[in-house]
């Protein structure tokens, strides 16, 4: 018997899967985050034919032949498109396979966790079929404050608030367990949208979605940043319909940027109204920590600190907090018991 576990230790390679809106990251128990790609499929419109995934698909956006598209399987955390969805999955788990390929992989996920039973059947039933032999469900924010190395089997307050692509989930988390969460479909998609609608609106200008994704990623800003910023935008010019470029400023951006913000500092202090006064008393002292990609928008800290008067951190890694929690939780058997939920 020990020699078939350590055998089938040596042959499965089991999964942690943050399945995001805006980019899928694979950790592979052993060996960590192997893999950080786009959530992104490009397909050939008549045939259905799959013509590439993740970084090569999100080349593609924007500037593909009528009859391909670049498909998000994922929208606001959950799936949209089962099928594609199964095969982004299947492409991931093939690319991250080492040793046999005889055995299926057991398979933690990420969720958002204000989803349906539906939603959580549907990534279950993807997972299933891409070729997990079992499949963990756990809550994002769970996931992220277990990456942030927050101490969250103590019983004490902690507070994570992750801002994905689609979802920004808030919560906290006491005795290994959510004690109060809030998961909003506002995040990091809804700021490049804004940013587009502001730009579309003030200057009659059409930018894509790569472009606005880089201006929020080069100028955008939470907070008064000490040094003014500029940047070059291309883009279509919706009076002639010709290309033009402008150059808008870090201050616009904030104004692009100001409806979803409120929406995120809403929600947070939202949480902490409802949160029990022994908790709110830790998060004075601990404070709130920030991870996903987008609280790598500057200074959102900042903003925070001064909307909240609490003591704000970014975790070490935030674009890799939730992968690197599910995949501490897929090494610890206890821990998974304790807050996966098995299917």
């Amino acid at each position: 018997m020990g020699m078939f576990l350590k055998l089938y230790n040596y042959f499965s390679s089991d999964l942690a899967i943050d399945l995001g809106t805006a980019n899928t990251i694979v950790y592979v128990k052993g060996k960590g985050v192997v893999t950080r790609e786009p959530s992104m499929v490009a397909v050939e419109k008549h045939s259905g034919k799959i013509l590439a995934v993740g970084s090569e698909a999100k080349v593609m956006l924007g500037k593909t032949p009528a009859n391909i598209v670049a498909i998000r399987p994922m929208k606001d955390g959950v799936i949209a498109d089962f099928e594609i969805t199964e095969k982004m999955l299947e492409y991931f788990i093939r690319k991250t396979r080492t040793g046999g390929h005889f055995l299926k992989p057991r398979i933690v996920i990420g969720v958002p966790s204000e989803i349906t039973q539906v939603e959580r059947r549907a990534v279950k039933d993807a997972a299933l079929r891409a070729r997990a032999s079992e499949v963990f469900l756990i809550e994002q924010a769970m996931a992220a404050a277990i990456g942030a190395d927050l101490p969250i089997t103590e019983a004490g307050g902690n507070m994570i608030v992750d801002i994905g692509g689609g979802t920004t989930d808030v919560a906290v988390i006491s005795l290994s367990g959510i004690v109060i969460s809030r998961s909003i479909r506002t995040a990091s998609n809804e700021m490049d949208e804004a940013i587009i609608q502001y730009i579309k609106k003030k200057y009659n200008l059409l930018i894509g979605e790569r472009t606005s994704e880089q201006i929020k990623i080069d100028i955008g800003s939470a907070y008064p940043l000490d040094e003014g910023m500029e940047m070059e935008i291309k883009g279509r010019d919706l009076t002639h319909g010709i290309p033009k470029t402008i150059t808008v400023s870090d201050t616009e951006i904030r104004e692009a940027l100001e409806g979803v913000l409120h929406t995120i500092v809403e929600a947070v202090k939202n949480t902490l109204e409802k949160t029990p006064p022994e908790l709110s008393a830790d998060i004075v002292d601990r404070g709130v920590i920030l991870s996903g990609g987008g609280s790598l928008l500057k200074n959102l800290d900042k903003r925070l600190r001064e909307e909240t008067g609490l003591p704000v951190f970014l975790a070490d890694d935030p674009l890799s907090s939730v992968a690197l929690g599910a995949g501490k939780i897929l090494e610890n058997i206890d821990l998974l018991k304790k807050v996966g939920q098995s299917y």
